[in-house]
C-alpha cells in the first residue's frame, strides 16, 4: 500500500494485544494514545535466487512454499516478482505487452501474457503481490545477469500508464529501480516524487492501494527525501546496493554465495534511524539467510541485525530448499516481535566498548523494554558490556532489570547497573532488556488542549530543548482530525531532519515517536513546519524529550 500510512495488517494486530494483556494499566495507556502504525513488509522476492529466469511457474512455487513451510502464517505475505518479467515490448499505444510463455494463462478463462493472471493465484492462497520496473527509460536488464539484453524495461514516460495498469492487474506492491535513471543521471527525488503522483493517481482511479518500495540504494541518501516525496511517503527505501548477486542453480552464476560480511556492510549502512518512524522503513536489502555461503550461526545473528533495525524482512532464498533450521530461524516468534514492534522505531548504537565490537539498542513499544543487540566484528571471542544507562533505563535501586535470550527465552544474569557477555567472532548476540525508562522532560506547545497547527509561516518551536543522548528519543503528542496523514517537516537547530506522517487521530490526541540528534552540550531548538508536498499539516500538542 502507499505511504497514506496503511491499515496495519492481522500481524501486527496480534502482536499488539498480546503487548496489552502483558504490560499492566501504564502499558495499556500508552498502548491506547500511541498513533497505530503499520509494521515493515515481509514476504519473499525473486531477484537473489532467480535473477532475470522469473516466470509464472517459479512464482507459483514459491508462493505454495510461502504457505506449506509455515511463513505465511509467521506473518510473511508478499511475493514479489522482481526484475526479467517484462522484456521492453509496448504496444501501439504505449501498454506494456508481457511474453505470453513465461504468464500463461492459469485457469479457465483467463489469457496468456495477462499479469492478472498470477495476480490472482497469489490471491488466491491469501498472500499479496508485488511487481518491479524501473524510474528510468531502460531497467536494469540492460546490465543482464544471465541471457540476453533487453532495453526500454522502464517506466519513464509512462509512469501513469504503468503504475495505473499494475493497480488494474491487483498489484499491491511495486519495486522501482534506479538502473536507468542512474544511467541517464536524473535526479531521484524529482522522478521519484512523479512516481509517488502517478502511484496516488493510479490508486484513486482504482481504489487499490499499493505498497512503494524505492530501490535506489542509497545512492543520493533518500532518506532524506523519501519521507513525503510527491504528497505521500516511499514506504522503505534502499540504503545500499545489494548484498548478494543473483545465485542461480543450473546457470552460469550457481557458484556464488553470499558473505556474511556484506551483511554486516549492510546493516551499518542502513542505519538512518532519524528518518525511520511512524510506519517508514529503511531498507537494508533482501536478506540473504537461507542462501550458500552462511551458515546457521551467520544467518541467526544477519537476522537478528534486520531485527533490531526493524527493517523489511523480504525473503531472497529458495523458499522450496529452506531446512527446518533455518525456518526456525525466520520465524521466530520473539525475533519477528522486535522487527514489527508498533512503536516503529529503529535500533541506534548506544556504546562501542572496543574496535570493531558495539551495542545497539531498539526502544521498544512496552514501556521500558528495549531490543539489544550486541555485535562482534572482530576475529576472537570478546565480551561487550554496556550500561543501563546507555539504554535509557534507570539503574536498578530496588528494581530489577531483567534479561532474556531472545533466542532460547532463558534468563541471563546482569548486574544492577549493566549488563555483560562474550561474544564469538563475527556474530551477534540478540537479548530483551526489561527495566525502567528514565525520565523524559516534556515541553509544551502553549496550548496543550487543541495543539498548534503547523505551517510554513509561522513553524511550531520549542526552544531550550535538552537531552543527556546524542541520538534523543522524542515523543510527539498532537491532533490530525482528518480522515488522512498530516505531514510535517521536524528541524533541529533549523536544520530539516526529516519528514513525519502524523495518522489520523480522530477527537483525539496521538503520540508518534521519532529520533533525533541534538546536542548534548547546549540547549537545541525543535521545530516543526509544513512540507512542500503536502496540504494537510497536524497541530502539534507537546514533545517529550530522553
Amino acid at each position: 500500500m502507499s505511504g497514506s500510512l496503511r491499515l496495519f495488517h492481522f500481524v501486527i494486530f496480534g502482536i499488539w494485544l498480546v503487548l496489552l494483556s502483558c504490560g499492566g494499566a501504564s502499558w495499556a495507556q500508552q498502548a491506547r494514545s500511541t498513533a497505530v502504525i503499520d509494521p515493515p513488509p515481509m514476504g519473499w522476492s525473486s531477484w537473489n535466487s532467480f535473477s532475470n529466469t522469473v516466470d509464472s511457474h517459479v512464482v507459483m512455487e514459491e508462493a505454495r512454499a510461502l504457505i506449506s513451510t509455515g511463513l505465511h502464517a509467521a506473518g510473511y505475505k508478499y511475493v514479489n516478482i522482481d526484475e526479467g518479467w517484462w522484456l521492453g515490448q509496448r504496444d501501439a499505444e504505449g501498454n506494456i505487452v508481457v511474453d505470453p510463455e513465461a504468464w500463461p494463462a492459469l485457469a479457465p478463462g483467463e489469457h496468456a501474457g495477462d499479469m492478472s493472471n498470477i495476480v490472482r493465484f497469489i490471491h488466491g492462497l491469501g498472500l499479496k503481490a508485488g511487481i518491479y520496473t524501473d524510474a528510468g527509460a531502460n531497467g536494469c536488464s540492460m546490465y543482464p545477469d544471465l541471457g540476453p539484453k533487453y532495453f526500454h524495461t522502464g517506466s519513464e514516460g509512462h509512469y501513469d500508464q504503468d503504475f495505473l495498469q499494475f493497480a488494474k492487474w491487483g498489484f499491491d506492491y511495486v519495486k522501482v529501480d534506479w538502473c536507468g535513471g542512474d544511467k541517464e543521471n536524473l535526479d531521484p527525488a524529482v522522478q521519484y516524487a512523479e512516481i509517488a503522483q502517478a502511484i496516488q493517481r493510479a490508486e484513486a482511479i482504482t481504489g487499490h492501494r499499493m505498497f512503494f518500495s524505492i530501490c535506489e540504494w542509497g545512492k543520493n541518501s533518500p532518506w532524506t527525501w523519501a519521507p513525503n516525496v510527491g504528497g505521500i511517503s516511499a514506504d522503505i527505501w534502499r540504503t545500499s546496493g545489494d548484498i548478494v548477486a543473483p545465485v542461480v542453480a543450473n546457470a552460469k552464476h550457481a557458484g556464488r554465495k553470499a558473505q556474511f560480511s556484506k551483511a554486516i556492510g549492510n546493516f551499518e549502512q542502513g542505519q538512518h534511524p532519524e528518518a525511520q518512524h511512524t510506519g517508514y522503513e529503511n531498507d537494508l536489502d533482501m536478506m540473504v539467510i537461507g542462501m550458500p555461503g552462511l551458515d546457521e550461526r551467520q544467518d541467526r545473528a544477519h537476522m537478528a541485525m534486520w531485527s533490531v533495525s526493524g527493517a523489511p524482512l523480504i525473503l531472497g532464498a529458495d523458499l522450496t530448499k529452506l531446512n527446518q533450521e533455518t525456518l526456525a530461524i525466520l520465524m521466530n516468534r520473539a525475533v519477528l516481535a522486535i522487527d514489527q514492534d508498533p512503536l516503529g522505531l529503529p535500533a541506534v548504537k548506544v556504546a562501542q566498548p572496543g574496535k570493531g565490537l558495539e551495542a545497539w539498542s531498539k526502544r521498544l513499544a512496552e514501556p521500558g523494554a528495549r531490543a539489544m543487540l550486541l555485535l562482534n566484528r572482530t576475529e576472537s571471542a570478546e565480551p561487550i558490556t554496556v550500561k543501563w544507562d546507555d539504554l535509557g533505563l534507570a539503574s536498578s535501586s530496588g528494581v530489577g532489570v531483567e534479561v532474556t535470550d531472545v533466542w532460547t527465552g532463558k534468563k541471563l544474569p546482569a548486574s544492577s547497573n549493566s549488563y555483560s557477555a562474550t561474544v564469538q567472532p563475527q556474530d551477534a548476540a540478540l537479548v530483551l532488556v526489561h527495566g525502567r525508562n528514565r525520565a523524559m522532560t516534556a515541553y509544551s506547545s502553549g496550548d496543550a488542549e487543541q495543539g498548534v497547527p503547523v505551517t510554513n509561516a509561522v513553524p511550531v518551536r520549542f526552544n531550550h530543548v535538552t537531552s543527556q543522548y546524542r541520538m534523543a528519543a522524542i515523543r510527539i503528542r498532537y491532533r490530525n482530525a482528518a480522515d488522512a496523514p498530516a505531514y510535517a517537516e521536524l528541524h533541529v537547530n533549523h536544520q530539516v531532519v526529516t519528514r513525519i506522517g502524523f495518522p489520523p487521530t480522530g477527537g483525539g490526541v496521538r503520540a508518534v515517536w521519532v529520533q533525533a540528534m541534538l546536542s548534548t552540550t547546549k540547549p537545541n531548538t525543535v521545530s516543526f513546519s509544513a512540507t512542500t508536498w503536502s496540504a494537510r499539516a497536524p497541530k502539534i500538542v507537546s514533545l517529550a524529550v530522553q
